[in-house]
């Protein structure tokens, strides 16, 4: 594939200097301490390594800088799953009893502020369709542990959302996971992220590896992704960027995980399916050129175009957003596939009906526009504030779409 930009790729090269120019605006302005901004579009990729690795500078950007890609690690973690359900080890709407027994024979809430005896039986199992979905009845949940007793359970369980990487072994994880009562019946409601450290679980125990072994069985070495992994090897860390959180009400980054004593420094106890891979920019290409390719990598193919057409098709009812509550809009022009973000709806530049992705919560994106042959990734070290895109993002995806011409 061609490193060089051409007039032949359908994008405008005087527009495309706005690109860099805005992003290294926002690096000097203090959004990020650096940046690596790459843009596909078919065989025509162009790539930007843009400020440090930490606010010292005393490491530049580089493009094969390593980040800590967060919830960008669900959509590789559903792709797993597609593959398991392609050699029938378990099928989409197969109990995932048979895998995860903590999860069987469940207990619901009479609602979602009930006290924790106050439940009902589940109406049906959970299957991994409501696992690829996030409709199995656990997730975030958006209320506050004083006035919501499953809240203060389950981060008195250590199950609480956290960027932190999770150090409760799977069996136990999952032994915690099963004394609670659900939330919601399942297939009813979505709710974010824990079913895909649940998923993790589920594949290493259908597949008979773990899940870090299977991911780099099935995926990373098939696709080249060499540099990503729940850790960060010794040799690599010159290239493993700082992390920062940012404070929501100055915009201050202050220091949350640096590479000399990183959480990533060792494999993790539980390599996590929602948030706990490293990765760089092109690795992450490669994940997404398979999903665009229909399942396809070079002369390999590593899922059928029917699971890729499964995984990026918004899989959640009209009925069902109104009952999901995230944040304010959320629902407005997306939907949801197989542990990614769907467009739905026109009303952006970047808001393409089709285009699918993830964002990281400390700092990362990708999305994938099938119709335009689009693929754009953001890595940075600044962690979000909210479920709303911080500036630097929005304007990334503005000057993407901006410089298309054709």
């Amino acid at each position: 594939m061609s490193n060089r930009l051409s007039s032949s790729g359908g994008w405008s090269l005087s527009r495309w200097s706005r690109l860099r120019e805005i992003m290294a605006l926002r690096v000097a302005e203090g959004h990020a301490p650096g940046l690596v901004a790459l843009v596909s579009r078919w065989d025509d990729l162009r790539v930007e390594a843009i400020g440090h690795q930490d606010l010292t500078q005393s490491r530049p950007m580089q493009r094969d800088s390593i980040f800590r890609i967060s919830s960008m690690t669900k959509p590789v973690t559903a792709a797993a799953a597609m593959i398991l359900v392609e050699e029938c080890k378990i099928r989409l709407d197969d109990p995932v009893d048979r895998f995860l027994p903590e999860l069987a024979d469940r207990r619901v809430l009479s609602s979602p502020k009930a006290a924790l005896d106050d439940t009902v039986p589940a109406r049906r199992a959970i299957t991994l369709r409501d696992l690829l979905t996030f409709r199995c009845g656990f997730g975030a949940l958006m209320m506050s542990r004083e006035d919501c007793p499953i809240a203060k359970a389950i981060a008195e369980a250590g199950l609480a959302v956290t960027a932190d990487v999770q150090t409760l072994a799977p069996d136990e994880l999952m032994k915690r996971l099963g004394a609670l009562p659900l939330v919601h019946q399942p297939g009813e409601v979505w709710m974010y992220h824990t079913a895909s450290d649940v998923l993790g679980v589920l594949i290493a125990r259908a597949s008979g590896q773990s899940f870090a072994d299977f991911l780099a069985d099935r995926l990373f070495k098939p696709l080249g992704m060499k540099d990503t992994a729940f850790h960060v090897s010794a040799e690599k860390r010159s290239r493993f960027t700082a992390g920062y959180l940012t404070d929501a009400a100055t915009g201050a980054l202050q220091p949350y995980d640096t590479p000399d004593s990183s959480q990533w420094a060792q494999p993790p106890v539980f390599a996590g399916g929602a948030a706990g891979l490293v990765s760089t920019a092109d690795d992450y290409l490669a994940f997404c050129r398979m999903l665009l390719m229909k399942g396809r990598y070079g002369r390999e193919r590593i899922l059928s175009r029917r699971s890729v057409d499964l995984m990026t098709r918004d899989q959640i009812t009209l009925a069902q957003k109104a009952a999901s509550p995230f944040m304010p809009g959320f629902w407005d022009n997306r939907g949801w596939g197989f542990g990614l973000s769907v467009i739905t709806r026109e009303d952006d530049l970047a808001d393409v009906p089709g285009r699918f992705g993830a964002d990281g919560g400390l700092g990362t994106s990708a999305y994938t526009d099938p119709e335009e042959g689009v693929i754009g990734i953001l890595m940075t070290q600044a962690s979000w504030t909210s479920p709303v895109a911080p500036a630097i993002n929005r304007d990334f995806w503005t000057l993407t779409y901006q410089a298309i011409d054709d």
